[in-house]
């Protein structure tokens, strides 16, 4: 990856880049205001690439994207200083339009993130506005939900699997329903706290779950372990040098902020990163020595390097 986004010949700083589900496409957003899609090829020696469309609509620097899962096509978010999100398609193959432009937010627009697939098509946008909004894709239309989320500014968005805790393993009894996918996520921001929300099908309407406080500068990140295992975890990174990660053990409920209980990483320099692996145990984090540094926790509590890679 490095040697594309190396050569995806953006003409300013890089702030984002992802690969989609199946890893044959790599999209880049640079403060130049572009976005650049490649094409992989993963089976010649080395992997080779070609730069496939650059897309322009943003009228700032463009922080932040997110592919959608591919049951819904080949859709792909972006967020930008501009305080626009704009969500772009693919159809047919190798023509990209802009769908969808939401201008709702009256400041940057620092992340977008999609939702689970099992749990329907939902982007939600963290602002310097202070808002979250949720936009829903359904019938070929969006619908969308904007509330208030840190007064300060929220950096970073990151939903929670859409399956319960252990509902994978546990088996249903005679004439019982499975619980539907869940609507949730973690947001971070720049009062020093993490926040869960979750989705309300009465009020149809996003509520405050519970508020994670021990940071004590912003949290410019936040990772909600994407795989619904017996514990739940939350990683935050944070400007005051530390990643905490928030277990959630057994049992516990998900709006109890007590029954979190908060483990500290202490670093030499500010932390913006983390990133949690599909399987769900292992961290990546990522701070201002250029480095990543890979996170597992040990059989008897606490949490280890386990491989660091510089620059």
């Amino acid at each position: 990856m490095a040697q594309i986004i190396s050569s995806s010949a953006h003409s300013d700083m890089i702030h984002d880049a992802v690969l989609d589900h199946y890893s044959r496409r790599l999209a880049t957003c640079s403060s130049d205001k572009t976005i650049k899609i490649f094409d992989i090829d993963s089976t010649s020696t080395p992997p080779s690439h070609h730069l496939a469309t650059t897309l322009h609509g943003h009228e700032g620097a463009v922080w932040s994207l997110a592919w959608a899962h591919p049951r819904f096509g080949t859709i792909l978010a972006s967020s930008s200083y501009d305080g626009k999100i704009l969500v772009w398609r693919e159809q047919p193959p190798g023509a990209w339009a802009q769908i969808y432009e939401f201008t709702l937010h009256t400041a940057s627009v620092n992340a977008v993130a999609w939702s689970p697939p099992d749990s329907g098509c939902h982007l939600a946008a963290a602002s310097s506005d202070g808002s979250v909004s949720v936009l829903t894709f359904a019938n070929n239309a969006f619908a969308h939900e904007l509330f208030a989320a840190h007064g300060l500014g929220v950096n970073s968005v990151s939903w929670a699997p859409a399956t319960l805790p252990g509902q994978l393993t546990s088996a249903q009894p005679p004439g019982t329903h499975p619980e539907p996918p869940q609507r949730r996520f973690a947001t971070a921001g720049c009062d020093n706290l993490v926040k869960l929300w979750q989705f309300n099908a009465t009020t149809a309407s996003y509520e405050a779950l519970c508020t994670l406080a021990g940071h004590t500068d912003w949290v410019r990140d936040v990772a909600w372990s994407p795989a619904p295992l017996a514990k739940q975890y939350i990683a935050s990174a944070s400007q005051d040098r530390t990643v905490r990660i928030w277990t959630l053990p057994v049992g516990g409920e998900a709006g109890d902020a007590r029954a979190w209980r908060a483990e500290t990483l202490e670093f030499e320099v500010v932390v913006w990163r983390v990133s949690w692996s599909l399987a769900g145990n292992v961290l990546a984090v990522s701070g201002g020595d250029n480095r990543v540094s890979l996170w597992r926790e040990k059989l008897k509590g606490g949490w280890e390097v386990v491989k660091t890679i510089e620059e």
